[in-house]
């Protein structure tokens, strides 16, 4: 057999001298064999280093296959990557497999991916909706029985369990606590696109802090980006308006490292700072970064859980899981406005 490629069910057939749907029944355990049969056909595929294809197996069968599926937006995005972690410390004791794909934000990747994670029968579905995303084709795999579950934001077009962050009361508590050390004039820097439910609901939190302390909401002072680069550029015309803000509200991890790069490198360490969601070496920063912190390893714990009740035949109604946010004070957003600031 050459090393070049991998052992195949023929290769474990021929080197015990059976058929090869004598191996399939070992490895299956469907239909009578010796064990002095079964014997010889594990050690051949210890030695040969024999992997079963489960996918083919469960395809042909017609059973589920042994993973889960989660679609999320960008793989490089440290969030999703703790929630996966929360998933799959879940679910590894269930002998389930985690495979992730990223649908860039993009609702017609998204659909190709869950496509393709449905033709492979997995156990359960997580989805990160795209905005745009139409998820009515999704009902009748529901109903047949298949947990999916939508994470982070809620889906369009079916009723499902959905787990997410409570963005609009964490966001109400990150611009408030800026307001309660003097700041009026107060900068958003949202992600895009606007539509977006996350964003859609930080910004509903920052306008409600406003409203409760009689501030006039100001649509100048709210811009958007889609990466940090972005974020830098939209947070230096906020700062060269003649009226700058005091203090900005970061809509995400990633917009906050937009707005950290560009007070450094324009030397405004006096603009107050809270973040929705904490960055990496945040304490580690000149003042070191105030944030309204979510737990992405309890939403993707809750959201694994959630699932597995379903696959051990919980039938109850769709039901939204709210997974609170903390406000993680060190120092950033304690600066109190300069003298003469606005």
């Amino acid at each position: 057999m050459a090393a070049s490629r991998r052992p195949t069910l023929a290769d474990v057939a021929r080197e015990v001298g059976v058929s090869a749907k004598t191996v399939s029944r070992v490895l299956n355990e469907d239909g009578p064999v010796s064990a002095r049969t079964r014997e010889h056909v594990l050690a051949a595929v210890a030695e040969l280093g024999f992997q079963p294809n489960l996918m083919a197996r469960n395809i042909r069968v017609g059973g589920p296959d042994t993973t889960i599926g989660l679609v999320i937006p960008d793989l490089a995005n440290p969030f999703f990557g703790a929630v996966a972690r929360g998933i799959e410390d879940t679910v590894r004791d269930r002998g389930l497999t985690l495979l992730m794909g990223s649908s860039a934000d993009d609702a017609e990747r998204e659909r190709a991916l869950t496509a393709q994670f449905l033709a492979r029968r997995v156990s359960i579905l997580i989805v990160v909706p795209s905005v745009g995303a139409d998820h009515s084709d999704l009902k009748s795999h529901r109903t047949a029985g298949l947990p999916v579950v939508f994470l982070d934001r809620p889906g369009v077009g079916m009723s499902t369990d959905s787990v997410v962050s409570s963005n609009r009361a964490g966001a109400q508590e990150g611009v408030a606590h800026l307001i309660a050390h003097g700041h009026r004039r107060i900068g958003f820097v949202g992600d895009l696109p606007v539509k977006l439910y996350t964003r859609r609901e930080r910004l509903a939190g920052y306008r409600a802090a406003l409203r409760e302390a009689d501030i006039p909401y100001d649509r100048s002072l709210v811009v958007s980006a889609h990466d940090q680069q972005g974020a830098e550029a939209v947070t230096a015309q906020l700062l060269e308006r003649p009226d700058p803000p005091t203090a900005l509200f970061a809509g995400n991890n990633i917009m906050a490292l937009g707005i950290v790069a560009e007070l450094a490198r324009s030397k405004r360490k006096h603009v107050a700072v809270v973040a929705f969601d904490d960055v990496s070496l945040a304490e580690a920063l000149e003042p070191a970064l105030t944030v309204v912190a979510q737990a992405p390893e309890e939403i993707g714990r809750s959201a694994a859980t959630t699932a597995l009740a379903r696959l051990d035949g919980d039938r109850s109604r769709a039901r939204t899981i709210t997974v609170p946010t903390r406000l993680v004070v060190r120092g950033s957003g304690e600066q109190r406005v300069r003298e003469g600031g606005r």
